[in-house]
């Protein structure tokens, strides 16, 4: 099995077990259970593109809000931003963007995912070439801009989804302001937050041979763990000798650190970025379950 064909049988038994409410629509086609382009669902199949806003029309959107099945969105956040030698530098957004697209699944058709914000807060990573940053108040205006888009289209729930370590403090600070400005339900975590304690821990202990203590960490067992899982196409390793990389950064704690993230890499296996992904989404989407029945 290539890792192309492995990916996709992974992510579609991630929605393996997600119910249709009776009386939702389905896509139209859900009759070619064999396209692997669907998802299976308790009574049928749909396409997982169904929950990106960004990949629906303006018509499927007014009719999921005017009939009340469209209850809550998501706002992945990310960034653009240096991933040592062997990640590509979406690799926040894109983890952001797969644990909300599944968490959305594991709802449908209750949650849509909107256009995530692709760039971060990534000011001390700019001595590696192909970083891109924003000042916090330019990053913080995106991410509020778009939930007061939502909230003006009736969206009352939203739950902020980020990927990137710069990201979190300054969106936790301000989620509250967001709340009070917009009177919406707004919440706002980093997906990682799932192995911040009790049960989620432990289990990620039997994955993480560098330390639970290291997730997220920054492209090293974690982060490759989750690329190889989900898509290895964007791991490039081919003419990599990390023993020939000429960085020079000033910091010598910021290049060993480098140095170890690159060779804790190496523990990555897709098998780990499985577990962990489903951990993730787990908890992202009973947050967010708990946020629609509280809203």
């Amino acid at each position: 099995m290539t890792p192309l064909h492995a990916r996709r049988r992974f992510l579609a038994a991630l929605t393996s077990a997600v119910a249709i409410p009776s009386g939702a629509t389905r896509l139209a086609g859900v009759q070619a259970p064999h396209s692997p382009h669907l998802v299976r669902v308790s009574d049928g199949y749909i396409n997982p593109r169904q929950v990106l806003l960004w990949e629906s029309t303006r018509r499927e959107v007014r009719e999921a809000l005017e009939a009340g099945r469209l209850k809550a969105a998501i706002i992945p956040t990310g960034s653009t931003e240096q991933h040592n030698e062997h990640l590509a530098m979406i690799q926040d957004t894109a983890s952001a963007v797969l644990v909300a697209q599944q968490a959305a699944l594991a709802l449908w058709p209750q949650v849509t995912v909107s256009t995530p914000v692709a760039v971060g807060i990534s000011p001390y990573w700019m001595e590696r070439k192909g970083t891109l940053t924003l000042r916090p108040e330019t990053f913080l205006a995106m991410v509020y801009d778009i939930c007061a888009s939502l909230r003006q289209h009736g969206i009352k729930t939203i739950f902020i989804v980020n990927g990137h370590g710069g990201n979190d403090q300054p969106l936790k600070e301000h989620v509250a302001e967001f709340r009070r400005k917009l009177d919406a339900n707004i919440e706002a975590c980093s997906y990682w937050d799932a192995f911040a304690e009790g049960a989620n821990r432990e289990d990620a202990r039997k994955y993480m041979e560098s330390g639970v203590e290291n997730i997220p960490g920054h492209s090293a067992e974690f982060e490759t763990s989750f690329a190889l899982a989900a898509f290895p196409e964007r791991i490039h390793r081919d003419g990599v000798d990390y023993e020939k990389v000429k960085l020079n950064l000033k910091d010598q704690k910021d290049a060993a650190d480098d140095r170890r993230y690159y060779y804790d890499s190496l523990k990555a296996r897709a098998d780990k970025g499985e577990a962990l992904i489903r951990i993730a989404v787990d908890w992202v989407a009973a947050r967010l379950r708990r946020l629609i029945e509280g809203s």
